[in-house]
């Protein structure tokens, strides 16, 4: 193999698995800019989930029915709803794990999710637990969900 054509497969390789790496919920899911408004909106209420974890059908679904999300009225005004909807959008999942949509657009439905938390990783009492609450709230073992790291090693599963 000719040097030029190595290099080129190297970069090839280097751009893909640095996009890869970005894309799986072990690595940093949210994007590099993070919409300040979607941080002030969404994350005033809960984790600022990463828009990659929910492919866009299910993004664009979640928006649309804001007065009625998820037991509450998150309305925004209009602007807001489409500068947040364009963002969550353009930085939906696009890879395999996420291009299913889950059940009622939940995460923790997802079959991704599922699977990374299943009974033998994540017993079924820790769900229960006062420090953890539920499945949606990331930030009680991921430390830095918030920023969209997930990564394995960062884990900690309060008591």
């Amino acid at each position: 193999m000719s040097l030029t054509r190595l290099i080129s497969w190297g970069l090839f390789w280097l751009s893909t698995s640095t996009f890869m790496g970005a894309a799986h919920a072990d690595g940093n899911l949210m994007p590099a800019t993070v919409l300040p408004l979607y941080k002030q909106e969404c994350a005033s209420c809960h984790t600022p989930y990463p828009p990659g974890v929910l492919p866009a059908a299910s993004w664009k679904r979640l928006m649309g029915g804001l007065s009625k999300h998820y037991g509450t009225d998150a309305s925004l005004d209009a602007k807001d709803l489409q500068d947040i909807s364009g963002w969550l959008q353009a930085h939906a999942g696009t890879y395999k794990r996420v291009s299913e949509e889950p059940p009622q657009d939940r995460i923790t439905l997802a079959a991704w999710f599922t699977r990374k938390h299943n009974a033998r990783e994540v017993a079924p009492d820790v769900w229960k637990r006062v420090s953890v609450g539920s499945a949606s709230n990331c930030v009680a073992c991921h430390a830095n969900a918030a920023q969209g790291n997930f990564n394995e090693r960062d884990i900690k599963i309060p008591k």
